[in-house]
C-alpha cells in the first residue's frame, strides 16, 4: 500500500499470516497500535516517507514481537538527536533500522532469501513441476484427439446416411414418374382404340349410303 495517500490504518483488515508490509510514501502520523492487533506476525515494516515525528508514535510497535526490520527513512523522526540509538533501545526486537543494524552493517536481502527458500522447499516437496504438467498435457492431447476422431466418424456416417437417403428419394421419384407415364400411355391407348371403334362403325354406314345412291 505504498503511495496511496493513506492517512490511517483503522480499516486495515486482519492479516495474521502477513510478514511484510509496505506503507511508504503515505500520510500516516499515528495509530500504529492497529498493526500489532491485526498483523501480529510482521517481520518487515516500511513506514518511510510518512508523517511520523516522535518516539511515542513508534512505541506502539513494541507489541510486534517478530519485527526484525523497520524503515522510517524520510520521516521527521529521523531528525531527532540520537535517533538510531533511541529506536534500537525502544524496539529491542528489531535487528535493522533503515536498512542497517546497530553497527551500521547493511542488511542483506534476508527476507527475499527466506521467501526463496520457502519456495524451494515447496517445490522439493511437491516434486519437479514439469513432469506432471507434461503428463497432463499428453492426457489432454489424447482426449482431444479421440474426440476429434469420434466427431469425424460421426460426420462421415451422417453424410453417408444422407447420401443413401437422397438416392432412395431419387428412386422413389423415378418410380412414381414411371407409373404416371405408364398410366398416360394406357389412357392414350384406350382413346386410340375408342376412335378406331367409332371409325369401324361409321364405315359400314358410309358403304350402305353409297349403295343406296
Amino acid at each position: 500500500m505504498a503511495n496511496v495517500e493513506l492517512t490511517s490504518l483503522a480499516k486495515l483488515p486482519t492479516l495474521s499470516k502477513l510478514r511484510k508490509l509496505e506503507l511508504s510514501d503515505n500520510i500516516i502520523s499515528g495509530g500504529l497500535e492497529v498493526l500489532a492487533e491485526r498483523c501480529p506476525n510482521l517481520t518487515y515494516l516500511n513506514l518511510s516517507g510518512n508523517k511520523i515525528k516522535d518516539l511515542g508514535t513508534v512505541e506502539a510497535l513494541q507489541n510486534l514481537k517478530n519485527l526484525k526490520s523497520l524503515d522510517l527513512f524520510n520521516c521527521e523522526i529521523t531528525n531527532l538527536e540520537d535517533y538510531r540509538d533511541s529506536i534500537f533501545e525502544l524496539l529491542q526486537q528489531i535487528t535493522y533500522l533503515d536498512g542497517f543494524d546497530q553497527e551500521d552493517n547493511e542488511a542483506p536481502d534476508s527476507e527475499d532469501d527466506d521467501d526463496e527458500d520457502d519456495d524451494d522447499e515447496d517445490e522439493d516437496e511437491a516434486g519437479p513441476p514439469g513432469e506432471y504438467e507434461e503428463e497432463d498435457d499428453e492426457d489432454d492431447g489424447g482426449s482431444d484427439l479421440g474426440e476429434g476422431e469420434e466427431e469425424e466418424e460421426v460426420g462421415l456416417s451422417y453424410l453417408m446416411k444422407e447420401e443413401i437417403q437422397d438416392e432412395d428419394d431419387d428412386d422413389d421419384y423415378v418410380e412414381e414418374g414411371g407409373d404416371e407415364e405408364e398410366e398416360e400411355v394406357k389412357e392414350d391407348k384406350h382413346i386410340a382404340q375408342g376412335i378406331r371403334g367409332e371409325k369401324r362403325k361409321r364405315d359400314p354406314e358410309d358403304e350402305g349410303e353409297e349403295e343406296d345412291d
